[in-house]
């Protein structure tokens, strides 16, 4: 069995990144120092140049049709991004065939009484009958309590519904 090594890879912003985050009220870090070069006011009034050209119609310059064709031409040579296909574990495989197992016994378990239908009528006629037949330790009216909560309960024990309307039941 091969195991694969994944690098995992931290991204540290750069310094124009934390001043565009901290501009847009997305990162608390201290960028005021670095601010007080050269470098720093310079990209400052860039970001605001952006976003007040961003806000004003006014102040956008419409690009020249050689750029348009340059742009195209550049994104035409640009290779696609192909995501590789994603890999199914043996253990995912297995587990959804498990999942499946599972809902098939809860189904059965679920639909048995309905399934039984009259055939678990008579076995428990049977069982009332062999109740009602007990020894000289027997209670005598074990027969009784079984045969009223038989009637109580009908033919199987989960009660089925109506839907007909203003039938009697």
């Amino acid at each position: 069995m091969q195991a694969a090594s994944k690098s995992v890879e931290t991204h540290t912003p750069s310094w124009e990144e934390s001043l565009s985050a901290w501009m847009d009220g997305e990162a608390t870090d201290d960028v005021l120092p670095d601010l007080l070069s050269h470098q720093g006011r310079q990209t400052w009034n860039l970001y605001h140049l952006i976003g007040d050209t961003l806000r004003n119609a006014d102040l956008a310059v419409t690009p020249s049709v050689a750029f348009g064709t340059r742009l195209v031409r550049a994104l035409e040579q640009e290779l696609p991004i192909v995501a590789a296909p994603a890999r199914r574990s043996p253990l995912h495989v297995g587990l959804s065939g498990l999942v499946a197992a599972v809902v098939v016994v809860t189904l059965a378990w679920v639909a048995h009484p309905y399934l039984i239908g009259s055939r678990g009528l008579a076995n428990q006629t049977d069982l009332l009958a062999d109740a009602g037949r007990g020894g000289p330790t027997e209670d005598s009216g074990l027969h009784d309590y079984l045969e009223a909560h038989q009637q109580m309960a009908g033919q199987i024990a989960v009660r089925q519904v109506s839907f007909d309307i203003g039938t009697a039941r």
